[in-house]
């Protein structure tokens, strides 16, 4: 048994276009998680149609088809940059430093699998050479953004016993207040190198980037004694792949192509509470 899920900004998933999937597919009794913004209906066999339909409502809804069993993830393990953050912690570094432009575009193409994770970090991070480390504060309070729906997400999977950890190729300096602040149990980042109050243009050694996110799944779970297969991931870039293929559910959120076109669970038009809706749970369910 499968679950078709279908989820639309806030107001704008239409009732008669639930019902046209549901009739076309042959679906079970829809049931609305949030009126007018995610629907879900049973579904006995596998749809031959699942990407030309996704292709053909992409402008109004996120159409997902999930397992009908094990849903509701134990653990969540999310990326930090344009997932849990709207930013990109380095970008917003590289515009204080005065190569914002450069730096944007080196990360685009990494991000979208074009360059090495590793080499494309340190040859941004050198370009941070000599700047205060107090930009990093400046940088946290006045150009980093929570995602939309984060805490939601969180502090519901946590109300129900899941761990949560955020995983980043960015800086531990970013993610220990990302972390505390939407409320996640551990977070995993590289380190930016300082020498005498200023940014040395380097990252300690290893550099995490797609394995070491890999790296994460696997010690987490062994250490929390659950399975791969409990686990949702999410993230948007490259250098997430490896753990959104690992993982029970692996969500592109709002991703870059390559990404999206790898991965079998993608969220365009929700924020992140529609991580919530794909393990089923409903608005009034939320924490």
């Amino acid at each position: 048994m499968y679950i078709v899920s279908l989820i639309a900004r806030p107001g704008a998933l239409d009732p008669a276009l639930v019902s046209a999937l549901r009739n076309a597919l042959g679906g079970g009794e829809a049931v609305w998680l949030a009126r007018g913004e995610a629907a879900e209906f049973p579904l006995e066999t596998l749809p031959a149609n699942l990407e030309e339909l996704r292709g053909a409502i992409a402008d109004q809804a996120d159409l997902n088809l999930l397992p009908a069993e094990g849903r509701r993830k134990k653990m969540l393990l999310a990326d930090m940059d344009s997932t849990m953050i709207q930013q990109e912690c380095i970008d917003e570094l590289a515009e204080e430093a005065g190569v914002g432009a450069h730096v944007k575009e080196i990360t685009a193409r990494a991000m979208n699998g074009e360059l090495d994770f590793e080499g494309a970090l340190t040859e941004r991070v050198a370009l941070l050479k000599d700047l205060p480390e107090s930009v990093i504060e400046k940088v946290l309070d006045a150009r980093i953004t929570l995602m939309p729906g984060g805490k939601v997400l969180v502090a519901t999977m946590k109300a129900q016993g899941a761990y949560t950890a955020l995983v980043s190729g960015g800086f531990t300096a970013f993610t220990a207040r990302v972390a505390a602040l939407v409320g996640f149990d551990e977070n995993r980042a590289n380190t930016l190198l300082t020498e005498g109050g200023r940014l040395s243009g380097d990252v300690a050694r290893p550099i995490l980037g797609r394995e070491a996110k890999i790296q994460a799944l696997e010690e987490i779970t062994a250490r929390l004694g659950l399975s791969e297969a409990d686990v949702l991931a999410v993230g948007d870039g490259a250098n997430d792949l490896g753990m959104l293929g690992r993982a029970g559910f692996g969500v592109a959120l709002h991703a870059k192509p390559s990404v999206q076109a790898q991965c079998d669970l993608r969220v365009n038009h929700g924020d992140l509470t529609a991580l919530l809706y794909l393990q089923g749970y409903a608005q009034g369910d939320f924490a």
